[in-house]
């Protein structure tokens, strides 16, 4: 199942999330195959925790930024090996696999090192130039399972090391070279097994099936030396057993390792740069949890984002240029967001987003849930003023009244409710109030952007020194051609519009002078269609 986030603007208002978490309800009927997750951009301000908590819905996750993330790439199914797990059955996982390397794990089960073709070649190299040899303690039953034989004397979890002798030479030259605690391969040799027994070695391996006799086997019982018969010839028995090795002996220590929420971005060329081309992937206890290797870089799937309420890329998530938008849902204009592939976009000129959600459900037959239904209720509300905006439409207003019926309520009151309670912005920061649902505007003459807030009967106006300060701070910081912010007040029908930058192109914008830091706006309720777009105009000029 493929996750596709739907996400509103930045700076979130309630228009933005009850449109997400609603056209996500009802994808979600439409389309099984995919998960569709609603998530907000930014935190929510008290308007749309208010219809929330009414609601009853859960808020949506917070998304950062849809950059791919190594959990977007990394394969979750793969082996592992545990320290002790002989060399031969990690090269065979590793082939099985076709992987570079494998991932070594502790007793507790945390990462510990790395075994890489590499170091598995690296081996067998320096076998070829000199005696082969057990590189660390080796349990007796560990070489019985390599050679897949049998265990006659001896016990199994006696521990080996030492190096490793094929005896081929005639019996009167014996011994040569081998020596106590060394493996010994000898076929049916009878002398020569005594020899090797008498000498001390730690194993002696028969090969070809052969058995030695009992008075060979009573004396390796007696010297302690542990006896085991191999199936397969003296040469490949001999280089089984080199491999009988714990695997912890040829492990990198130090692998390169990531979080499964580091960017891609960021660690792509570690990932050429190592000589295994490869990564594990850690939870915060040391567990590996995926593999990145070099062929998960080539190409891989972007992250799928749904985007309403917006067609902006300043207002939309961060990293969105790489992302694949999959549809786009709106009632404003078409903006910058730029698509590798068609898709299918929805600009209608309504009230609010959430009447497009709302007209999709009644299309589709369906009904939206109690909490989403809430949800819509309060976002038209919100975006067209209890219906008093001038971008308001009859089909906002057909939507009311479904909704009204389905809650069984009375949409005005809720309304009026909505906005006395979340309306007072006395105890509220100027530097929350000039963000507070911000929305960017690229223009020729640079980046606009314009900041709402919604009040009943009461105005700004005596902080307005403070509202203009903050808002000279924010263009400075942000390098806006004009930062502006619109006191609505939904009772008066009127807007008090405050603004930091070009003064010429705002007073053109309107006709007025601006009075200190303000323009008293009559009959001037919405953003989309009485204020965007005479700035965009004189800002254009």
């Amino acid at each position: 199942m493929g996750r596709i986030y739907v996400t509103g603007h930045r700076n979130p208002d309630t228009d933005s999330i009850a449109s997400a978490v609603g056209y996500a309800e009802l994808k979600r009927r439409l389309d099984p195959g995919n998960e569709y997750v609603p998530v907000r951009l930014g935190e929510l301000n008290a308007q749309t925790r208010w219809v929330l908590e009414r609601s009853g819905a859960p808020p949506p996750d917070l998304l950062g930024h849809v950059y791919l993330r190594v959990r977007d790439v990394m394969r979750t199914t793969f082996p592992l090996a545990a320290h002790g797990e002989p060399v031969r059955d990690v090269g065979r996982t590793m082939a099985r696999e076709n992987l570079d390397l494998l991932p070594i794990v502790g007793d507790g089960g945390d990462l510990v090192g790395v075994v890489s073709e590499r170091a598995l070649a690296r081996r067998y190299i320096r076998e070829s130039r000199e005696t082969s040899r057990l590189d660390a303690p080796t349990a007796v039953r560990a070489i019985v399972d390599v050679l897949e034989g049998d265990l006659l004397v001896g016990e199994p979890g006696q521990e080996v090391t030492g190096r490793v002798w094929v005896l081929a030479m005639a019996t009167a030259s014996l011994p040569t070279g081998f020596g106590p605690g060394d493996v010994v391969v000898v076929g049916d040799r009878p002398h020569a097994q005594q020899i090797a027994i008498d000498v001390g070695v730690a194993v002696l391996v028969t090969s070809n099936g052969t058995e030695p006799p009992a008075e060979v086997l009573e004396a390796a019982r007696a010297r302690g030396t542990a006896v085991i018969r191999s199936q397969l010839d003296s040469y490949v028995s001999s280089r089984m057993i080199t491999l009988s090795s714990p695997c912890h002996v040829l492990m990198d220590r130090e692998p390169l390792t990531v979080r499964p929420d580091d960017l891609l971005g960021d660690i792509t060329e570690q990932i050429k740069d190592v000589d295994y081309r490869a990564a594990v992937a850690l939870d915060t206890a040391r567990r590996p949890v995926g593999l990145v290797t070099r062929s998960d870089l080539v190409n891989p799937e972007p992250r799928r984002v749904l985007l309403v309420d917006h067609a902006e890329q300043a207002q939309s998530v961060q990293g969105i240029e790489q992302a694949e938008i999959v549809e786009i849902l709106d009632h404003h204009h078409i903006g910058s967001i730029e698509t590798r592939i068609p898709v299918r976009a929805t600009f209608d000129p309504v009230g609010s987003t959430a009447t497009l959600v709302v007209e999709r459900f009644r299309q589709s037959g369906m009904e939206p849930s109690r909490p989403a239904a809430t949800l819509l209720l309060g976002a038209v509300l919100s975006d067209t003023v209890i219906l008093n905006s001038p971008t308001t439409t009859e089909r906002d207003r057909a939507v009311l009244a479904y909704l009204e019926q389905v809650l069984a309520l009375d949409a005005t009151a809720f309304g009026r409710e909505m906005f006395e309670s979340t309306s007072d912005l006395s105890r509220v920061a100027a530097s929350e109030i000039v963000r507070r649902d911000a929305k960017e505007y690229e223009t020729g003459g640079g980046t606009l952007s314009i900041a709402q807030v919604e009040t009943v009967g009461e105005g700004l106006s005596e902080r307005e020194d403070e509202l203009v300060a903050e808002l000279d701070g924010l263009r400075e910081s942000g390098g806006y051609a004009l930062v502006a912010l619109m006191v609505t007040d939904i009772l008066s029908k009127s807007t008090e519009l405050y603004a930091s930058g070009d003064r010429g192109a705002l007073e053109r914008a309107f006709g007025k002078t601006a009075n200190g830091g303000a323009i008293s706006l009559p009959g001037v309720m919405s953003r989309k269609k009485q204020v965007a777009p005479r700035l965009l105009a004189a800002f254009g000029q």
